[in-house]
């Protein structure tokens, strides 16, 4: 409760600094849209249904690019972080592969898929999957060797092993991949919307900046912003429910 009421208080503080410089003028209010009028904006675009049609649109390109991170990186970083050959083999290529930025392949994604819904996420999916395998690399390489040698002990091994033991010991830092590889695919959605999109909150928000109607590009961002912070807390969820084992043993 007094965290809750500490964050309410910090995000309550914000609004007010942010409802007071363009009101005192201290910024220019045709450059920082006050709270109050932005919040109004939102509710028109929430009210008017343009919110959700936009909000579906984004949504649908981030799940799929992910969905893709998580399938390609999840099974990948378990290999790497399993089996030292494979690591050695691999790590090079890999670890060029992640310091390229999305935005910088993005006309590379564009001149092999074209300007179509591929190109977005792909632009998605090559800017969630490191965070997912390196995380699951880290999760694996992390897991505590006295389990390891308490299970083998019971003469478990292989894929027993891997499933009893490893993976589930490795699953918070792979859903702490899967959370970082969420909030990158909506840092990249706004690239990814930039060229060839018609519709997605990325879109909305270039849109209305080159029509200047910034209390829009204003709640655009807003929008995008509570769309990652609502998914961030449906992993949450979903990383609490499946690792309870370690509340049960008290870790």
């Amino acid at each position: 409760m007094r965290t809750l009421a500490l964050r309410l208080s910090a995000a309550l503080a914000v609004l007010a600094l942010w409802e007071a410089l363009p009101r005192l003028g201290i910024v220019n209010p045709s450059f920082l849209t006050p709270a109050s009028e932005v919040l109004a904006v939102l509710r028109d675009l929430a009210t008017s249904g343009e919110l959700a049609r936009h909000a579906a649109v984004s949504l649908r390109r981030i799940a799929a690019g992910l969905a893709a991170a998580i399938a390609l990186g999840v099974p990948v970083g378990l290999a790497l972080g399993s089996s030292r050959t494979f690591e050695h083999a691999f790590d090079g290529p890999l670890q060029a592969g992640r310091q390229v930025s999305a935005i910088a392949l993005f006309p590379v994604f564009i001149l092999f898929f074209g300007i179509g819904e591929l190109s977005k996420v792909v632009i998605i999916f090559w800017a969630s999957i490191w965070p997912v395998l390196l995380n699951t690399v880290a999760g694996v390489k992390g897991v505590d060797p006295v389990l390891v040698k308490s299970a083998r002990s019971m003469s478990a091994r292989g894929w027993s092993l891997f499933r009893k033991v490893i993976l589930p010991a490795a699953a918070p830092s792979i859903f702490t991949g899967v959370r970082l590889g969420a909030a990158y695919a909506f840092m990249v959605l706004v690239a990814a919307e930039m060229i060839g999109a018609n519709a997605g909150l990325g879109f909305l928000v270039l849109n209305s900046q080159e029509t200047f109607a910034i209390p829009r590009m204003y709640a655009a961002i807003v929008a995008l912003a509570t769309f990652g912070l609502a998914v961030n807390g449906l992993l949450r969820v979903a990383e609490r429910h499946t690792t309870s084992w370690r509340d049960a043993a008290g870790s």
